[in-house]
């Protein structure tokens, strides 16, 4: 069948010319219109579920939305895991589902069963509902808007109510109109709204209740139809209008007649504009607060995409905004994407022109350079093909794929124009035709071609295997390798041979000087070391013996910190703060922070928005850095340097906790377990008094463990509440209700969104409370007056306790039960050690009580999986690898030198790692992966010509030094192709490099040293083995 091929290529040279015309124009083709990324969208199926609870603690938040709706979702088809926060005021379930499920159909599932939860739910203003179809890493676009005070007509109202109403009723439903954005969240600034804020003494002069003012506001606050007249031969419509549309009107609303005189609603509260409650705000640079836009992608869309129609329709809604108002974007994905795929770009045009100059180097001759030379771009371009048959985006891990294999695309081609060539020099003087010695030259090598690089498809299938996170991370590079691959099979017995017929010339038995070289150099020592085989092997085995003992020295994470250009600082502030102390708080951190010229900008967000967001508390923040071009850094040289000093200065800021990472680590850390940090210790139990106190304790024991940095205890504790308590007895004495008791907690204190008032389609809620001074702290609270059952007027207090105590400030859960967290980063040591010394310190300082239980997240947790994953996956391939070896060349031990190799490559992969001070981690691992391969590659290149050679009656050390001088070539140049194709991800440090580079350095130095064994452990080794079976054929 392969040779078959090699036959139909020489038959039919035109159609394979045709066909590799076809692949460069459908390939660049597909390129130049190919979706980019920044790397693979590694989020998981998941189901967000958003319900209000309109000023509910979050204990009441917990039991009476959050654990229902959790309920619900339990037992649903394929799902994973169910989470939840419970917050002051809002409840949120992430329902997680398994990789294939698809996105619609789990929002389906969810949807039923949210419907299916209602009837256990208490009445709400608005019913739950589904998050955004979006992702983990959906927030691309994020911009604020700011106005020129001077330029700006805001009709009276506070600059940031205008901006915020701007871009609630414009700029977001115009960009929430562009394809691919899912939603716009909007974030400070301040709701509009109409404020009734009623004086209880007022209402009680003109006998009145709350109850009164909101029947009054809704009778006087709709629209009619009553059908239509026909007059004369036209229809008129009926409307009866009575919608309230200034606020004079709103005031003026008659809530009573008392002797022939109305009351109006002015007349019993202050009616007026004002604005809503909020949980959330937005500064820049520590001088002001503004309005933002968070634009959330579509699952699924491809993000460059998404962000240049974004960039159109920002330069529209520009052009019409109100003179003095200015869109600024200041965090995009698009910059990350160009940045992250340009290193690669730039890596894989630089090792191409590496690898040409290798070609060139080693032939000698210009024409057989560009056989081969050629096969790479069609190799890289079937791939792209491949990609688009698959829906992969150009990402940093799929053109990293193309970038890895760019060396060993050549391999095959290399293999056959070298055999070619070489045998058009020794058949020259026999004048035989030059399609008989390129079809004879061609399937002399064919074979093991196809086998050596099907060999390395196949040690590419463990990371097919690795699941959740680490598989969608790298499943694209290693689709794109095999991709490339397999087009390198057709490259080496169609296209190669085609070109040789076309170009190559009959030429005189003369070898290139330089081959001539490394011959004479080579030739003495591996007659050195056929002549000590045992010393050799010896050697190689001790090598592979001590480069495993140091393995226990090399550190290990799961992937290193990808490179984005900008800074974000997690900053959680005292439980007890007000939003407005902790804007304070955020913007004098912003005001230190720009003190440093490296900075350009600053924006923070405060607490959460509105709605559809993450449930931030409001002691929490999350500073958004801009920094400058590196160019124009003065005081640091590296952001290490830039961080560490950010953070001794803004620990002197009193009260708060800090976390330093990036926008997307940020996002990837609450990914992979639901936290904004690299490593999380979980603690599970009941009891939140419990689950606080041993989380003290955990931090206290690990606190000092070197390496682990931004330490903290969830703050989910230290909330002050006002506790309203109905003394029952009181009640029943005096005659009242229990629920009359709660009503008017709600209502006077927290106040109700009653109606609204619409404004063409814009709409503003009318809310209705008590005047600030009647209910703005326990003693007024408790002199709020309730009627008794005998129409007497009591204080609340009388039938209530009013008490000061602390609570949650959110409640969260996981696998359905509470869930405390410890969490912090790494920084200066590699994780492995840092997990290790703290799981020693637990397990000797912390004893927990029955029922609570802890578990290791974050970053650690997928390490431990992939890790685990492909301990038991590669042993199986190398051993599938083994028995394909077996099958190919028909005996055991030719099957065993060959595989003997493999260990030998793990010496330099091991020294390549601690050369580099990089860690072992699932980059690394993959590295090794390809090695094993390509070790195996070059071990078949030398044991079949040496079975060749001898199958011609060549004794077995002939055979042996004549085979690896012949294969000296091919070996040194697949080697070289590849050490150098992969010298640019070594070098390069743009953004993305730190993920290829442990890949390449156990490449490059494992190669490099494993091609040195080969040369001189497969020939002693091979004549080892065979000298012996010689021997054991003579005994019988």
């Amino acid at each position: 069948m392969i040779n078959k091929l090699v036959e139909f290529a020489l038959k039919f040279p035109g159609l394979v010319v045709v066909g590799l015309i076809a692949v460069l124009s459908l390939g660049i083709y597909k390129y130049q219109h190919m979706p980019v990324d920044a790397f693979p969208d590694i989020s998981p199926v998941m189901v967000p579920v958003f319900a209000e609870g309109h000023g509910m603690a979050p204990e009441e938040i917990e039991r009476l939305i959050t654990y229902p709706i959790e309920s619900a979702m339990n037992g649903l088809p394929k799902v994973t895991q169910i989470k939840s926060t419970s917050a002051f005021g809002m409840a949120v379930v992430y329902v997680y589902f398994e990789d294939d499920v698809d996105i619609y159909f789990a929002r389906q599932l969810v949807s039923e069963r949210l419907t299916s939860a209602m009837a256990e739910l208490p009445e709400m203003d608005e019913p739950p509902a589904l998050g955004p179809i979006s992702t983990g890493l959906g927030q691309i676009f994020i911009y604020y808007l700011k106005a020129d005070h001077d330029k700006v007509r805001t009709d009276g109202k506070d600059v940031n109510t205008w901006l915020r109403e701007l871009n609630d009723w414009v700029v977001k439903f115009q960009l929430q109109t562009v394809p691919g954005v899912t939603e716009v969240l909007s974030m400070g600034g301040h709701v509009l709204q109409y404020q009734v804020k009623a004086n209880p003494n007022s209402l009680r002069r003109y006998g009145l209740s709350l109850q009164d003012v909101v029947a009054a506001i809704k009778e006087n606050n709709r629209n009619v139809g009553g059908q239509f007249l026909v007059l004369g031969s036209e229809e008129h419509l009926v409307r009866g209008v009575g919608l309230i549309e200034q606020l004079e009107e709103l005031q003026n609303i008659p809530v009573k007649v008392s002797n022939g005189t109305p009351v109006l609603l002015k007349d019993v509260a202050d009616v007026d504009y004002g604005n809503e409650i909020r949980r959330g705000a937005v500064t820049l640079d520590g001088r002001q607060e503004v309005v933002s836009g968070i634009v959330m992608k579509l699952y699924g869309e491809n993000t460059s995409d998404v962000i240049k129609r974004l960039h159109a329709k920002v330069a529209e809604v520009t052009k019409a905004l109100p003179e003095g108002v200015e869109l600024v974007p200041y965090y995009e994905q698009s910059e990350l994407v160009e940045n992250a795929t340009g290193t690669v770009k730039s890596a894989l045009l630089q090792g191409g022109i590496l690898v040409l100059f290798v070609l060139l180097l080693f032939l000698g001759n210009w024409r057989t350079a560009f056989i081969v030379a050629l096969s790479l771009p069609v190799c890289a371009l079937l791939a792209v093909i491949f990609m688009d048959l698959q829906d992969i985006s150009a990402n940093l891990m799929s053109l990293g794929g193309i970038a890895i294999a760019i060396g060993m695309l050549g391999d095959g081609a290399i293999v056959m124009v070298e055999n070619i060539y070489r045998h058009m020099g020794e058949r020259n003087e026999l004048n035989e035709p030059k399609l008989t010695i390129i079809r004879k030259a061609a399937r002399e090598v064919s074979r093991p071609i196809v086998f050596s690089i099907a060999i390395i498809i196949v040690v590419f299938l463990p990371i097919f295997t690795l699941e959740g996170v680490e598989g969608k991370m790298f499943s694209p590079l290693a689709f794109t390798v095999s991709f490339a691959l397999l087009g390198s099979i057709f490259a080496a017995l169609l296209l190669a041979p085609v070109l040789s017929l076309f170009l190559l010339q009959h030429r005189e038995k003369k070898e290139f000087r330089l081959i001539v070289l490394l011959k004479n150099a080579y030739r003495p020592l591996l007659a050195m070391a056929l002549r000590f085989k045992k010393t050799v092997v010896a050697f190689s085995a001790g090598c592979f013996l001590l480069s495993l003992a140091s393995l226990q020295y090399l550190g290990t994470e799961f992937i290193p910190t990808l490179e984005e250009g900008s800074i974000l600082i997690g900053v959680a502030m005292a439980p007890s703060i007000s939003l407005e102390k902790g804007t304070e708080t955020v913007m004098e951190i912003e005001r230190k922070i720009l003190k440093y010229p490296e900075v350009l900008e600053t924006v923070s967000r405060v607490g959460r928005p509105e709605a559809g967001s993450h449930p931030h508390p409001v002691n929490y923040a999350e500073v958004h850095i801009t920094l400058k071009p590196h160019d124009e850094w003065k005081r640091f040289s590296s952001k290490e340097e830039l961080i560490a000093a950010l953070d001794k200065e803004l620990r002197k800021v009193p009260g708060v906790q800090l976390n330093f990472t990036q926008p997307i680590q940020n996002a990837f850390d609450e990914l992979l377990s639901g936290i904004k940090a690299q490593l999380a210790v979980k603690l599970y139990g009941e009891d939140l008094h419990i689950l606080r106190s041993k989380a003290d304790e955990i931090k206290k024991a690990i606190d000092n463990i070197p390496g682990l940095v931004d330490l903290s205890v969830e703050q989910s504790f230290g909330q002050p509440q006002v506790q309203v308590v109905a003394d029952r007895a009181a009640c029943a004495r005096y005659g009242v209700s229990v629920s009359r008791i709660l009503e008017m907690v709600e209502m006077a204190v927290g106040g109700e969104v009653i109606d609204n008032i619409y404004l063409n389609t814009r709409r503003f809620g009318i809310h209705l409370r008590y005047q600030e001074k009647f209910r703005d702290n326990p003693q007024e609270i408790r002199n709020i007056l309730l009627s008794t059952a005998d129409n007497n007027l009591i204080p609340l207090g009388q039938v209530a306790e009013v008490l000061q105590v602390t609570g949650p400030i959110q409640i969260n859960r996981e696998k359905n039960q509470r869930r405390w967290i410890i969490q912090g980063n790494i920084r200066g040591r590699d994780m492995g050690s840092v997990v290790e010394d703290i799981q020693q310190r637990i397990a000797e300082t912390i004893t927990l009580p029955p029922g609570y239980t802890i578990e290791y997240g974050g970053q650690f947790e997928n390490q431990q999986r992939a890790m685990s994953r492909l301990a038991l996956i590669v042993p199986i391939v190398i051993g599938s690898v083994f028995l394909m070896l077996w099958m190919t060349f028909g005996t055991f031990r030719h099957a065993f030198i060959i595989i003997f190799n493999v260990p030998l490559s793990l010496i330099g992969g091991i020294i390549g790692l601690f050369l580099m001070k990089e860690y072992l981690s699932v980059p690394a691992s993959v590295g090794f992966i390809a090695l094993f391969g390509i070790a195996v590659q070059n071990g078949m290149v030398l044991v079949s010509y040496f079975n060749d050679l001898r199958d011609r009656g060549k004794a077995i050390h002939e055979a042996v030094m004549d085979g690896a001088l012949l294969r000296l070539r091919p070996v040194l140049m697949t080697a070289a192709t590849t050490v150098l194709g992969l010298l640019p991800l070594l070098a390069a440090q743009g953004i993305g490099a730190e993920i290829q580079r442990p890949l390449a350095s156990v490449v490059i130095f494992g190669l490099t040293t494993s091609t040195m064994l080969t040369l001189f452990v497969i020939p002693a080794v091979y004549s080892w083995i065979e000298d012996y079976n010689e021997k054991r054929r003579e005994i019988r």
